[in-house]
């Protein structure tokens, strides 16, 4: 189905990672012009995309990237996706405090600088727009070996639904989008050092199949879609059955 999006600018913010640059390439396909936010360097392939790197925990850095990117485009994003995140295999008792702090500083605070100083944008200029926070259904089944990310991607979902109240008023619409595992990015890393890993994460979801970044895309400019246009302050869940069971339950 192919779907109807007002032409934009969109800005996003870990855009070099794999569902980063499916994500961007799914707008451009849509018709939009695209900007990415990442520390990393800009992959080969990507020649059409504006690019410059930031730390999205740093307000003042983020305030500066949307006035480069305003200067680029001579307009605001007028689509806005959070995705950038890192995640720290410890468990409670294991990790130090600055890897707790870093955890919520990307994951949650990053998260709200950057949807934050680009809704402002929006209404400033008194243009409608779209929020997309690319959350985790580790925000509400228990994970072991992941607590910096479960909470923050926890405190995001809240997030979502006070900027939703908020910005409805403006014309904003804001959700999220919730995969379970993805065979790419932060748990594709994991699945490639532990293969056993990914062949257990695949059998125990019950469609028996992991998710694309392309799956998780293509939520992600559904909610930004005229289709969605009644659609704010909502999870849109993308894990394939795995809230079913309750979270993992492996040891």
């Amino acid at each position: 189905m192919k779907l109807s999006l007002e032409p934009g600018v969109v800005a996003i913010s870990g855009g070099c990672g794999d569902i980063g640059l499916a994500t961007a390439r799914a707008f451009a396909e849509a018709g939009c012009r695209v900007a990415l936010a990442d520390l990393a360097e800009k992959p080969a392939g990507c020649n059409g995309f504006y690019h410059e790197k930031l730390d999205v925990s740093d307000p003042e850095a983020v305030e500066a990237w949307y006035e480069n990117l305003e200067r680029h485009f001579g307009e605001p994003p007028r689509y806005l996706v959070a995705n950038a995140a890192i995640v720290t295999f410890r468990r409670c008792l294991e990790i130090t405090p600055a890897e707790w702090k870093r955890e919520l500083e990307v994951n949650l605070n990053g998260a709200f600088y950057f949807a934050q100083a680009g809704a402002r944008r929006l209404a400033a200029s008194n243009r409608p727009g779209r929020i997309v926070f690319v959350g985790s259904w580790a925000a509400h089944a228990p994970h072991r070996a992941i607590p910096a990310y479960s909470v923050a991607k926890a405190g995001m979902r809240m997030l979502c639904k006070t900027m939703a109240l908020e910005l409805a008023a403006h014309g904003i619409a804001v959700n999220e989008v919730a995969p379970g595992y993805v065979d790419a990015g932060l748990s594709g890393r994991a699945f490639e050092a532990d293969p056993d890993l990914r062949a257990a994460a695949e059998s125990g979801v019950p469609l028996a199949r992991l998710l694309s970044p392309a799956q998780v895309a293509a939520q992600i400019v559904y909610l930004c879609s005229e289709a969605a246009a009644q659609i704010t302050g909502t999870t849109v869940l993308v894990d394939g059955g795995l809230s079913l069971l309750q979270g993992p339950t492996s040891r």
